[in-house]
This record gives C-alpha cells, sequence and structure tokens, in this order.
C-alpha cells in the first residue's frame, strides 16, 4: 500500500472529517463568542462594578524608562470568553447527544420472586376452598 492510499485512508476515517468539521466551526464561532462577550456580557458588569473596563485593568510596575504594565483585565476577558465558549460547545453537544440517543425500549418485567410465587399458589389455594 503507498503512503498515498494510507493517507487517504486515513483522512476519509469518520472521525478526521468530524475533527475538522469541528475545528472549522469552533474557528467560525470564535468571533461570536468575543462579540458577545466584549458588547454584552462586559459592559453591564463593568457598570455594576462602577464603571469599571476589564481591559483596561492593569497593575504597572514602575521601572527607570517606562513602567511594565501587567494587563489582568484582558486576562479576565480571555477567562469569561473561554467560560461562554465552554459553556455553548456543552450545550451544544448536550443537545446533539439527546438526539442520538436511541428511545429506549421497555424493559421486560423481572421474574417473579420466590416469595410472590409462594405468595400466588397460597392465594389459588384460598381462592379453590372459597
Amino acid at each position: 500500500m503507498s503512503i498515498i492510499d494510507e493517507f487517504k485512508e486515513f483522512a476519509m476515517r469518520g472521525n478526521v472529517i468530524d475533527l475538522a468539521v469541528g475545528v472549522i466551526m469552533g474557528a467560525a464561532f470564535a468571533p461570536i463568542v468575543s462579540s458577545l462577550v466584549d458588547n454584552v456580557v462586559m459592559p453591564p458588569i463593568g457598570y455594576a462594578m462602577a464603571g469599571i473596563d476589564f481591559s483596561n485593568l492593569s497593575v504597572a510596575i514602575p521601572t527607570p524608562t517606562d513602567p511594565v504594565l501587567i494587563r489582568y483585565g484582558v486576562f479576565l476577558n480571555a477567562v469569561i470568553k473561554f467560560l461562554i465558549t465552554a459553556f455553548a460547545i456543552f450545550l451544544l453537544v448536550k443537545a446533539v447527544n439527546t438526539m442520538k440517543k436511541p428511545k429506549a425500549t421497555p424493559a421486560t418485567p423481572p421474574p417473579p420472586t420466590p416469595t410472590e410465587v409462594y405468595l400466588k399458589e397460597i392465594r389459588d389455594l384460598l381462592a379453590k376452598k372459597a
């Protein structure tokens, strides 16, 4: 088998194609999440916290020339974007798994226990005597 044939076999497996589609969808989904966080989620949070814009939060470390900025606000935005993305993907996967789940067939009742069998026999004997 040539290397080209092996590559074709590898590339045409269902898992590889599913992974490629997932990566492309994730890349297309990223700007939507960024816009949601930057323009919808963060402004009300900033307003609730006395107008703080998280992306501008930083700590300045003084140096002889220019201060070094540790921009932890940008990091907070990235963490929030990650959490929203992870939650959205969780909901998407949960919905897909729900649609894929096979319908449960009705389970057959378990066989009667020996006690139940004896009780039925006693009941039947009492019914015959009456």
